[in-house]
């Protein structure tokens, strides 16, 4: 953490997106890393998946699937890469990315920016099957019918993945987020049960921007079509006070002035799922005590993004020691012991 507060002035020179294109170069050029170690106790079972520790990599910072080996050595228990389209797209214009530093948050529009499925397809065929590896499948913006580019995501991209999520939640492809509406929900979940293979869980991520009822609506479609869990949530485009100078720029809003939005969205869909399926919450995750409050909230697992801008690359290792010291102060044997503790 020290070595990266002295770094972190000269990567802020640059401006956010290439400063971001030159860590997954750099990340990709490394290679595969040995994977770290957890304690057994921070072990956790999801759909199926044994995931050795619940602090993971969201989707959105390794877009094309180029170094998930490398960024699993940097102390993840799991990498979700993506958003990945059936055809490769260039996404919106640019700028396009912003770092909010005064309030350790990051604004994006970058509109399912990736190279496409074949590509990606490629590239995690040649890796060697280690640590959990997510594929976070998104549609194509000038999609003609968008339910068919999720159950070819799905088909497609389920052979090279330990999971995949269905990410409608993103607010920068125009539209996409209507997929959670009631009859359109329950017809693309349809296409998606009918599309996936066997053994490949599937997991459903959901803006934190609902409205009252689209909870108990996307739980009772999720839990009906198998969905094997739900990702709390994606960025959202409400706006709280916010210092930035880029406060105003148009896009998702992520990192610390999610927090409480985030918490409050996986409260909800505890409650009203009353644990009947999995819980991932992401969004405004800091360190351990954020982690934490997830969890015994109802969060089976957790995912990480933008704190990694101001906080490092070893936040992740970070997090999972603060977990297990927290374990142990509250007298728990597991993570599993401590999901929805504080809610039940």
């Amino acid at each position: 953490m020290a070595l990266y507060k002295l770094l972190r002035p000269f990567a802020f020179m640059l401006d956010a997106e290439p400063a971001h294109r030159a860590t997954i170069a750099a990340l990709s050029m490394a290679g595969r890393l040995p994977l770290p170690q957890f304690p057994p106790e921070l072990e956790q079972r999801v759909a199926g998946l044994s995931f050795p520790s619940p602090v993971g990599l969201a989707a959105g910072f390794d877009k094309d699937a180029v170094a998930p080996d490398a960024i699993l050595g940097l102390g993840f228990g799991f990498v979700e890469v993506g958003t990945i389209t059936p055809k490769p797209q260039a996404g919106n214009p640019k700028p396009r990315l912003f770092r909010l530093k005064e309030d350790h948050a990051v604004i994006n529009r970058m509109g399912f920016n990736n190279g496409g499925q074949a590509a990606a397809l490629e590239r995690l065929k040649k890796r060697e099957r280690r640590g959990i590896v997510g594929v976070n499948i998104g549609a194509n913006k000038d999609s003609a019918d968008r339910i068919a580019d999720y159950a070819a995501g799905v088909k497609t991209m389920g052979p090279v993945a330990d999971y995949l999520t269905v990410n409608i939640s993103s607010p920068n492809t125009p539209g996409l987020r209507n997929l959670q509406a009631g009859g359109e929900l329950v017809e693309l979940l349809a296409a998606v049960r009918a599309a996936r293979l066997p053994g490949v869980p599937v997991f459903l991520k959901v803006a934190p921007d609902l409205e009252g009822g689209d909870h108990e609506r996307i739980v009772r479609a999720a839990i009906d079509s198998g969905i094997d869990a739900l990702i709390v949530s994606n960025t959202t485009i409400s706006r709280p006070p916010l210092r930035s100078p880029y406060a105003g720029e148009a896009g998702g809003l992520s990192g610390r002035p999610l927090k409480a939005l985030a918490l409050e969205q996986l409260r909800i869909f505890r409650s009203v799922s009353g644990g009947q399926i999995p819980l991932i919450s992401a969004g405004g995750i800091e360190n351990a005590h954020d982690a934490w409050e997830r969890i015994t909230a109802g969060a089976s697992l957790v995912q990480l993004y933008s704190a990694m801008v101001y906080e490092g690359p070893g936040l992740a290792r970070r997090i999972a020691e603060g977990l297990r010291t927290l374990l142990g102060v509250s007298q728990m044997a597991n993570i599993a012991e401590a999901i929805g503790s504080d809610a039940d």
